[in-house]
């Protein structure tokens, strides 16, 4: 990635003089044509800051029941914070008209998409309001690090004593969920004059997101039954810790996909014999932590992907001009190294083998915005001079657990990557129906919640998803039981049902004892007394409490009749019922061998199906492009609702033949000329509990029994499943069921590539 070095001195005049430096805004874009972006400023009182006002929804409500255990030193530093800005209603109005322009083929803007700079200039604040409240922060004793190009952040740093003066709020230590914690204690204040201009304080609490995949497991192939038998998990930097008992003990070991597995289940092999490898197209993976650099080719060499040109990078992206908000977090190393970062690089490889792979990592501990160094990378990456076609963000947490600058942040980054042209594909969770709690229980908070970080309208979330052969016992009718030379089995698309691990697995509780998932779980409570088994782990779905529907995913029958933004989009393959089929990673500390002579890592979660469906979107692109289309596509749901549509139905009215015939149940030979795999069976509801001897109180958790001695809990807990009604459990009620068309528990479903990009190429008139 190339970057430009310029320091940033704390003057407005020379924060303000860097941005010329970026070529500004041209009338010659024909995105911008015709939209008016001519701008009064809106700063117009004097800056005093005896006359302040109150910001709301500045400081997290959750920790309103929470009692602080000390302040924050004075003198603590309270580095790279941003300054949220807020544009205008009319040209919040301008941008979501432009965004969906490009997104019509029928319009004269479609693809036209916007550098930084040109966003900036037309739908960030005027230079006067951003000249005024930077001077505000610089008076109050702040160095102010840089304006970003989006004219939209500005990122500073202080104290915690600056902080308390300057935003009359104090910083304190907290304890949640055995985890310690600083944030403000409420709401900020600043002067009045500066209000209508400014969200909030991205920074001013340290919750972070978590990965989202599984607990890792070492394991060693056995030969004789082509299966792994899982060792232990690995202890270096797995960062998923605890996590439940394995649920099944499977005599013969488990199974471990590899990328020809993938290749074949979602039908991307005819697109690389036909030259569509993701070649010349990037795909950036955000990250906080670095991954040994040895792992990719490793891996790329022992599955065959080294034909196919691709491209690796590690490194971290700094902005022209450089804020010095991103350093590099280390991890280059077999112990040090992020599990995350090698699971996203190498399995967006596996689909886009062709593709160009850039890790980007910034060091959590150099900011304290929210998201840390994901943040940082992806925001770095959107407004720098050097951008990818693709993100791709593994990482979440509920809407519950983000302030409403940070939530703000998340949705101006990936509009801005919208407008861009940049195609953003996070993860929605990995713990059902509150993406929060991924190796550990729901608990203490609504158990129905969204990742905020992919509960944006300019994003596509992915989901997890799982193969129902095992426990459909079908699996000879779509595996080999002999690995081929790159050691896969898969011989077709396999059916799909909701990833879920707890006994709420509705497709579990029918095949293996015929009975609903309430009675299943009931039925446990003789067997697993003190909750061993207990686990929340499951694709996530649900709605926004904070965004709005956007149009396009009203059109699609089964789209939930509400007013918010609903996830997941699209699901992929994420994990197993009992934990028995995983994917092999390369690692530092575990290297591929020849015919798996060493032990592997084995992986899963909704941090594998992201990067498996930007890899997917590298080929589309490619596709694209190579029919004479653009080679960006800015987000991808939109064209997905619109292709859905063609197979699913729309919302209301009746339903074409093909919403039958598109069913994953289906498999290989039902589902051929299908874009989309709807996967109707399972639901993504999951376990939670209430600790008693906490005083705990869950909401939307239907309670049907109790487990004693908890995880070192004396006393018993209340267990129960997540549901949008605490007194009633069924089909209807459950967070959330699958469904034919779209459902909260896997969106549209999973896709045929090869099917999808003759549909894209049609809907784009290529």
């Amino acid at each position: 990635m190339k970057t430009e070095h310029v320091m940033i001195g704390v003057s407005i005049a020379a924060a303000l003089a860097t941005l010329p430096s970026i070529a500004l805004a041209s009338a010659s874009n024909a995105a911008l044509a015709g939209i008016d972006i001519t701008e009064a400023p809106r700063v117009t009182q004097t800056v005093d800051t005896r006359v302040v006002s109150t910001l709301g929804n500045t400081h997290l409500s959750l920790l309103d029941n929470v009692t602080s255990i000390g302040a924050v030193a004075d003198s603590a530093p309270m580095n790279h914070m941003q300054l949220v800005l807020q544009r205008s209603a009319k040209r919040t109005a301008a941008l979501n008209q432009l965004i969906a322009a490009q997104h019509d083929s029928s319009s004269s803007k479609f693809h036209q998409w916007l550098t930084p700079a040109e966003f900036g200039q037309a739908f960030g604040l005027a230079d006067a309001d951003i000249s005024a409240v930077t001077s505000w922060l610089t008076s109050q004793g702040f160095k102010v690090n840089g304006v970003l190009p989006n004219k939209m952040q500005i990122d500073f740093s202080g104290t915690a004593g600056q902080v308390r003066q300057a935003f009359h709020t104090q910083e304190n230590h907290y304890t949640v969920n055995h985890e310690s914690h600083i944030a403000n204690a409420g709401d900020i204040s600043m002067p009045t004059a500066l209000r209508d201009v400014v969200v909030g304080v991205a920074g001013l609490n340290d919750f972070r997101p978590k990965p989202l995949h599984q607990q890792p497991q070492t394991a060693q192939f056995d030969g004789s039954s082509q299966r792994f038998k899982i060792q232990q998990s690995p202890k270096a930097n797995a960062s998923i810790a605890g996590g439940p008992k394995p649920l099944v003990n499977f005599q013969g070991g488990v199974r471990g996909f590899v990328p020809y597995d993938m290749q074949t289940i979602y039908n991307t092999s005819p697109l690389y014999n036909s030259g569509l490898t993701g070649k010349g197209i990037t795909i950036a993976l955000v990250e906080d932590q670095d991954m040994d650099v040895s792992d990719w080719p490793n891996f790329v060499s022992q599955f065959g992907l080294g034909g196919y040109g691709g491209t690796f990078n590690q490194s971290q992206p700094l902005l022209s001009p450089d804020t010095g908000n991103c350093t590099d977090p280390g991890g280059n190393n077999p112990g040090g190294e992020s599990i995350e970062a090698v699971l996203d690089a190498e399995y967006s490889t596996a689909i886009a083998p062709g593709a160009n792979i850039w890790v980007a990592t910034c060091n959590d501990a150099g900011s304290t915005n929210f998201f840390g160094g994901v943040f940082t990378a992806a925001s770095n990456l959107i407004n720098g001079t050097s951008r990818p076609n693709i993100i791709s963000a593994s990482y979440g947490y509920g809407e519950g657990f983000t302030d409403a600058a940070s939530k703000t942040a998340i949705d101006l980054m990936w509009a801005q990557a919208d407008a861009e042209g940049i195609s953003v594909f996070v993860s929605s969770g990995d713990s059902g129906s509150n993406p929060s709690f991924n190796g550990s229980i729901i608990n203490g908070v609504p158990a129905i919640d969204a990742n905020s970080f992919g509960s944006s309208a300019n994003n596509t979330a992915v989901g997890g998803s799982d193969t129902a052969d095992v426990l459909d016992g079908t699996s000879s009718k779509y595996f080999n039981t002999a690995l081929n030379p790159v050691y896969g089995s898969a011989k077709s698309y396999v059916p799909e049902i909701t990833w879920n691990q707890s006994c709420g697995n509705t497709r579990a509780a029918k095949d293996l004892v015929n009975v609903s998932a309430l009675q299943f779980c009931k039925n446990a409570l003789i067997y697993d007394p003190n909750g061993d088994y207990v686990t929340s782990e499951s694709g996530s779905g649900g709605a926004s409490s904070v965004v709005a529907k956007p149009s396009w995913q009203r059109i699609v029958h089964g789209a939930a009749k509400d007013q918010s933004r609903d996830l997941p989009d699209v699901s992929l393959f994420a994990g197993s019922y009992g934990g028995y089929s995983w994917v092999i990673l390369c690692t530092g500390n575990y290297p591929c061998t020849a015919n798996f002579t060493s032990p592997v890592v084995l992986e899963g979660g909704t941090s594998l199906s992201s990067p498996m469906f930007a890899g997917i979107q590298a080929l589309i692109d490619q596709g694209l492009s190579s029919a004479g289309g653009s080679v960006d596509q800015g987000n991808a749901a939109p064209t997905l609702y619109e292709l859905a549509r063609n197979e699913y139905g729309g919302p209301t009215g009746s339903v074409p033949s093909t919403l039958a015939a598109c069913n994953a149940d289906n498999g290989a030979k039902g589902t051929g000329k299908c874009v989309f795999h709807n996967i109707t069976d399972g639901g993504n509801s999951t376990q939670c509990i209430e600790l008693l001897s906490q005083n705990e109180v869950t909401p939307d958790c239907y309670f049907y029994g109790t487990i004693n001695n908890f995880e070192g809990f004396f006393g018993p807990t209340k267990v129960g499943l997540t549901s949008s009604n605490a007194t009633k459990y069924n089909s209807t009620t459950a967070a959330y069921a699958a469904q034919a068309g779209w459902s909260a528990a896997n969106g549209l479903g999973s896709v045929n590539a090869t099917n999808l990009l003759s549909a894209w190429k049609s809907f784009n008139g290529l």
